[in-house]
């Protein structure tokens, strides 16, 4: 039997780094008092959530993970508490700049870095100016609690993202993120859609799954604002939410599971075992059409 204790954190951000940091902190020692062993904070949690507007002094906050404060703090705690810690941070490496996540191990050594694949453009989430494309591609680190997956918001609408990860030998798969209001269209609300998404990626691949979002109204630079809808939850190996934050509250979500009968289950269930990769072909190319075929 092998159990592990997981946690998601939201919290709204200020615009003092310190504070944003010191904060984190202290629901990351709450979390890990209750139990958590792999403790999740949301998505660029250092600074309000910069991709709303395209400014030029912003890309300035990018930095290397060479001794990037928030990692470097990160180590240091999860040294301290004996816990797993994937940092979400603005990486700048060479000329190049990422929305990275530095995967850090309860020793509080780093084993790696994952660089945000899918990176989203619209209204109020304007990241292409921000973050290239990650070179990385999907991930799994072998922690002192198990393997797990990271993709970083927007790579979670995509089911190729958790698949990849769970064929690489994932048994629990984690998302933070930074999502709310929709500039465009105040009315529309993607809450539920957004967790249903990710639920499916937990049953269709039978492991856990952890979401962190934010929290709070943020205003840009141009009169907008966006209002950041929390309902960061974890849901279990068939998809169920087992915890479930509120759209408001700063929040602790905690839940334990048995990785041994997770993988019992997935081994019953057969799901990996009856793939059919090679009638897989279209999902190589962006129009539907096998690699080396023609629509036409």
């Amino acid at each position: 039997m092998r159990q592990v204790t997981l946690a998601a954190l939201q919290m709204a951000c200020s615009p003092d780094r310190q504070d944003n940091l010191a904060h984190m902190e202290s629901l990351i020692r709450k979390a890990a008092a209750s139990g958590a062993q792999i403790v999740l904070p949301q998505e660029l949690f250092e600074t309000p959530y910069f991709c709303q507007d395209e400014a030029p002094d912003l890309l300035l906050h990018a930095e290397p993970a060479d001794g990037h404060p928030a990692i470097t703090r990160m180590q240091a705690l999860a040294a301290e508490l004996g816990i797993v810690i994937p940092v979400s941070f603005y990486e700048l490496a060479g000329q190049a700049r990422f929305n990275s996540i530095a995967i850090v191990d309860a020793d509080g050594s780093t084993l790696g870095i994952y660089r945000k694949s899918h990176i989203p453009q619209g209204s109020g989430y304007q990241e292409k100016y921000y973050f290239s494309p990650g070179d990385t591609g999907f991930r799994v680190w072998s922690t002192r609690f198990g393997r797990i997956g990271v993709g970083i918001c927007w790579d979670q609408w995509f089911p190729e993202t958790a698949r990849a990860m769970a064929l690489m030998g994932a048994e629990m798969l984690f998302f933070p993120t930074a999502i709310g209001s929709e500039l465009l269209d105040p009315q529309w609300d993607s809450a539920a859609h957004w967790q249903r998404v990710m639920q499916g990626h937990a049953g269709a691949n039978l492991m856990p799954l952890v979401a962190s979002n934010r929290i709070g109204t943020e205003p840009g630079r141009s009169g907008t604002e966006l209002t950041f809808y929390g309902s960061s939850f974890i849901a279990d190996a068939t998809g169920a939410k087992v915890a479930e934050a509120d759209r408001a509250s700063e929040s602790i979500l905690l839940h334990t599971f048995d990785l041994d009968a997770l993988a019992a289950l997935r081994a019953s269930w057969g799901v990996f075992r009856d793939r059919r990769p090679e009638l897989y072909g279209p999902l190589a190319s962006l129009d539907g059409a096998t690699p080396g075929t023609s629509r036409t």
